[in-house]
């Protein structure tokens, strides 16, 4: 089968993740290099990459293996799936007391305020990705851009710090909210994207802090279509349920009050800050799509001219209708969670602190669910079924996937 990417188009990446969930996209990407089979010579399946979160990670990992066909994604799985709990469930049980230990009892460099130790995160990102790669397929052209997400902590402003191919222009924002710096991505950026408050620490860039850049811009869109994206992918991680299952499930809540947990709130608080805002941003972008077509089709071209220089006005640039694939899991992956920790997950390795904390979290947690795991379980057992999860998703999809590339 031939590939069915066409060389000309300019294919943007989105991704956002949170955690564990970041396998999803994985998984995804996995389906659309099995449905479109990309062959030696095959231009890149995206040239425009934009991420927040973890999704950052991802992001810059595909971007720096622009040159192969499949963007080193079987690569990717592996080092998601052969991810040890040890490694990364470490707690740090003065960690958001400001108190450090006596540099006598440990050689490492200090961390910021947080409850986890994330130096095993640091290792894997900066030694994963092949950064002075990404820079030359980005000098290239190959890849026209790379675009990641982060929070500046004193501010509050979310910072896209962009890399972009020579003779490129990237039109930034007119939103007070979100700025844009041009400069080379490190490592230190995408840690910085994916930093959860509290529970990671925050990264310093330049002279500044940063944390995740999916608090308030989870679905970083817009920055790839101000990179010049003609058509996006969009892979989000939150599940939508059925109307009858959220009716069921507000049914259960006889109002006896629920004994709630302190892992579960702070679940449903992750899920709140990371994952809701979403839907929204993609239900935006299709009523903006809907609005443009029915104005293109009943407006004279002077009139459309008019309602195009108000969206330049207040955007910096013209509005213009994208073709979009999104993928979003079928299943609920707090659920998938929640079943894995029941069932396959051993504990017996880990720190005793951190063994005793998340055999506490299992216990008080619901049944069904189980949201906080879900981000913060780094096991690639559990990264492993995700990942079967996101590729099952995209291969129920290989039509849609083959005729959205085919038909740029």
């Amino acid at each position: 089968m031939r590939s069915q990417v066409p060389a000309a188009a300019k294919t943007g990446l989105v991704l956002s993740g949170g955690g564990m969930r970041g396998a999803y996209e994985v998984g995804v990407i996995l389906g659309i290099v099995a449905a479109l089979k990309p062959g030696a010579g095959s231009p890149p399946l995206f040239r425009i990459f934009s991420g927040a979160s973890v999704g950052a990670i991802n992001t810059a990992y595909l971007a720096a293996n622009a040159e192969l066909p499949d963007h080193g994604i079987g690569r990717l799985a592996e080092v998601w799936k052969t991810l040890k709990l040890e490694d990364h469930a470490r707690v740090r049980p003065l960690g958001l007391t400001g108190l450090k230990l006596p540099s006598l009892l440990s050689k490492a460099a200090p961390l910021g305020n947080s409850l986890l130790d994330t130096r095993a995160l640091e290792v894997l990102v900066r030694r994963t990705v092949d950064w002075e790669r990404m820079h030359r397929v980005i000098d290239s052209g190959r890849v026209l851009a790379v675009l990641i997400a982060a929070l500046h902590v004193a501010s509050g402003r979310t910072t896209m710090f962009t890399e972009h191919a020579p003779g490129m222009t990237v039109i930034s924002t007119r939103d007070e909210r979100r700025m844009t710096v041009v400069e080379r991505i490190t490592a230190d950026h995408v840690l910085a994207s994916a930093a959860i408050p509290l529970l990671m620490p925050t990264r310093k860039v330049g002279e500044h802090y940063y944390c995740d850049g999916g608090l308030r811009f989870n679905t970083p869109i817009a920055p790839a279509i101000r990179a010049g994206a003609d058509r996006l992918i969009i892979v989000t991680v939150r599940h939508t349920p059925s109307v009858a299952k959220m009716n069921s499930v507000e049914a259960a809540d006889d109002g006896r009050g629920q004994d709630l947990s302190a892992v579960f709130l702070i679940g449903k608080l992750l899920n709140a800050l990371l994952l809701d805002p979403v839907t929204y941003d993609l239900q935006v972008l299709d009523r903006l799509n809907q609005m443009m077509e029915v104005l293109e089709q009943t407006l004279a071209p002077a009139d459309l001219d008019r309602v195009q220089r108000v969206w330049v006005q207040n955007r910096g640039l013209p509005y213009k209708r994208l073709r979009t694939l999104v993928f979003t899991p079928s299943r609920d992956l707090g659920e998938m969670a929640g079943e894995f920790i029941r069932h396959h997950l051993r504990t017996e390795a880990l720190k005793p602190i951190a063994r005793y904390l998340i055999e506490r979290a299992i216990k008080a947690a619901p049944q069904a669910e189980a949201d906080w795991a879900s981000y913060l379980l780094f096991d690639g057992d559990f990264a492993t079924e995700i990942i079967a999860g996101g590729y099952a998703d995209a291969m129920a999809r290989k039509d849609e996937i083959r005729d959205f590339y085919a038909h740029g």
